[in-house]
């Protein structure tokens, strides 16, 4: 297994672009299984994720033609149904949390689709409910298989519905929209989630002929039609690593710019780091954070403790919770967390606590960070990544800490994050990937 060596408290200085929306190109990927006709794909993030996804699809039977590392097309002409009994299908999937993300537009397009226990980053529950659920009001039924579930669509297909989601679940909304949009009648979802990555599948899946109205809302009405075509889609800059890399600049007092950062769909990502006592500046798409020595975190207007919490779109991004946490160790002044989604998300801190945060975890759910306003510099520790986001806000305390620190399990880094390594290097940051 790799890991990360850091030689810390390096200052970065230059630009850097953010990488294609990983949790877009899981869903933009699964929805070329609609259409016969070829989908080109541009902007895709080049990490192990994303590319273990095209890799199922190839061997599903779709045609990839990998034109460069962050373009794809794809063309699902005929699917070879034996591989999703194979333990080959089993053992991927299992590993890949987007794997479940092929189900909605399996039963849509082909009445049948299999779900198998979905990997992904170990951070608590999270259920598929909500996906099983939507499916069912459509019409799909299940039954366990040998390795996986297995749904069905009834013989003269799925059926539009009106259902109101238990929760404004991303994939499960996505899932039920892929299958929705070529089921007869209308479909209305209440409840959706209206994150970007929604509204960029939406977008895509109209420029191919669907019929989906309320796009950005949480309502969605869907008429199903009887057939989608080819298309080319973009993916959006990913906004985690925007969030990540304004982080970054912060901790290690550094001036840095984000180009081509897709500021118009941030949501409150900028205002939350600024909340902190970040300072940045937008010029045109970009965002220029200039080198603070000091960045004081604010109160609320009646003087309390300000608590960032997050919550789904347009709230809080749950994924950027571990980067505002570790940012919060270096500000002046306290802060609380508030992870609501996820039980295991926030055990990472003891990592940070060996560094010399002062941080007291409340409960799995909360934690509050007392700022140490650089007086004390974190200091260097081996550690290990145990996600995809807590194992970036560890690099991050890294950059910033006195000493060398060595992050092992940097395969979950890699799994969300394009290159890392390479691209700080030319950022100044002294970090070697070793065995």
């Amino acid at each position: 297994m790799g890991k990360f060596k850091i030689v810390g408290g390096k200052k970065l200085q230059g630009s850097i672009v953010p990488q294609g929306a990983k949790n877009e190109a899981m869903q933009i990927i699964s929805a070329c299984l609609l259409t016969e006709e070829q989908v080109t794909i541009t902007n895709l993030p080049d990490i192990s994720d994303i590319n273990n996804l095209i890799e199922m699809m190839k061997d599903m039977g779709v045609d990839v033609d990998r034109v460069s590392a962050n373009e794809v097309k794809l063309q699902a002409k005929d699917i070879d149904f034996s591989y999703f009994e194979s333990e080959k299908f089993y053992e991927k999937a299992t590993r890949l949390r987007g794997s479940v993300l092929i189900l909605g537009p399996m039963l849509a397009r082909f009445g049948k689709g299999y779900l198998p226990k979905p990997g992904g980053d170990k951070i608590g529950r999270r259920r598929l409910d909500t996906h099983i659920i939507g499916l069912q009001k459509l019409g799909a039924t299940f039954e366990d298989g040998t390795l996986c579930q297995k749904a069905s669509a009834p013989a003269d297909g799925l059926k539009g519905a009106y259902m109101l989601l238990n929760e404004a679940s991303v994939t499960g909304t996505a899932n039920i929209i892929m299958a929705a949009v070529m089921a007869k009648g209308e479909t209305t979802i209440f409840n959706a989630a209206c994150e970007p990555y929604i509204v960029q599948l939406c977008r895509m899946l109209n420029s191919m002929g669907a019929d989906i109205k309320g796009v950005g809302s949480n309502l969605l009405t869907i008429n199903g039609v009887e057939k989608l075509h080819g298309t080319s889609h973009r993916l959006l800059a990913d906004m985690i690593e925007v969030g990540s890399f304004i982080g970054m600049a912060a901790m290690t007092g550094s001036e840095l710019t984000i180009k081509n950062a897709g500021i118009k769909d941030l949501g409150i990502i900028p205002e939350t780091f600024q909340r902190l006592g970040i300072k940045m500046q937008f010029i045109g798409d970009d965002i220029y954070i200039p080198a603070q020595e000091h960045y004081e975190v604010e109160t609320f207007m009646d003087g309390s403790i300000l608590t960032i919490a997050d919550s789904p779109w347009p709230g809080f991004t749950p994924d950027l919770i571990s980067i505002i946490l570790v940012v919060a160790t270096q500000a002046k002044g306290t802060v609380l967390i508030h992870q609501k989604m996820f039980e295991s998300r926030l055990f990472f801190v003891d990592k940070l606590i060996d560094m010399g945060a002062q941080i007291i975890l409340c409960d799995p759910h909360r934690a509050t960070v007392i700022g140490l306003d650089r007086s004390q510099q974190l200091h260097a520790v081996k550690m290990a990544s145990p996600d995809i986001r807590a194992g970036v806000a560890l690099l991050i305390a890294a950059l910033s800490a006195k000493g060398t620190s060595i992050i092992e399990n940097i395969e979950q880094i890699d799994r969300g994050y394009q290159n890392i390594d390479g691209r700080l290097r030319e950022l100044g940051v002294d970090i070697e990937r070793i065995d």
